[in-house]
């Protein structure tokens, strides 16, 4: 048995394979251990539970779905973007079936406060980028967004739009994108 993990990244790929192929069951400190060809002392060096290993397993995992290369230029179309959101979602869920509902669903109780954290760290990211966008594109209307309703509080509306469609595992953009042309594109008529 080799005794040396080279990286903690290696263990979270580890990870990752082993919910792919096996499922969330399958993860544990042991069974890890036993697909690095290491100790379960050799994982604790990493991960002191459990917990935290499945909580930086999820957060590699929303990391995997939803980066960005860092040399890709940014997107400054709403639409385009949340067109892309849906695809990685698509794609995360046929790598990581139930992915979406398991970390929405599984982070309760004491022991799974850190996972719930890494969870709302990566929903935080999304959220700025499309805050981000929605200040940046210019086909927002200029009086789109007002002190009483501001690209926040839009781009928390269309995040939790989101994640709605992730947990009922629908990947079709086009309600949300009307959404978007009518409230920010298309210029207001007045009666």
């Amino acid at each position: 048995m080799n005794t040396v993990v080279t990286s903690k990244e290696e263990i979270l790929r580890v990870s990752r394979a082993l919910i792919q192929e096996q499922g969330w069951a399958a993860l544990n400190i042991r069974s890890v251990a036993a697909a690095c060809g290491v100790s379960v002392g050799s994982i604790y060096n990493y991960f002191n539970s459990k917990a935290e290993l499945l909580g930086e397993t999820v957060e590699s995992i929303w990391q995997e779905i939803f980066h960005q290369p860092d040399n890709k230029t940014p997107v400054l179309d709403i639409q385009v973007w949340i067109t892309s959101l849906y695809q990685h979602m698509e794609e995360g869920n046929r790598q990581y079936p139930d992915f979406f509902s398991f970390h929405s669903f599984g982070f309760v109780g004491e022991d799974k406060s850190d996972g719930r954290r890494r969870m709302q760290q990566a929903w935080q990211h999304i959220l700025d980028g499309l805050c981000f966008v929605l200040k940046h594109d210019p086909k927002v209307r200029s009086d789109a967004f007002t002190d009483q309703f501001t690209p926040e509080q839009f781009a928390d509306m269309l995040f939790s739009l989101m994640l709605s469609a992730m947990l009922r595992q629908n990947y079709c953009p086009d309600t949300i994108l009307e959404m978007v042309r009518r409230t920010i594109y298309e210029t207001k008529k007045f009666p």
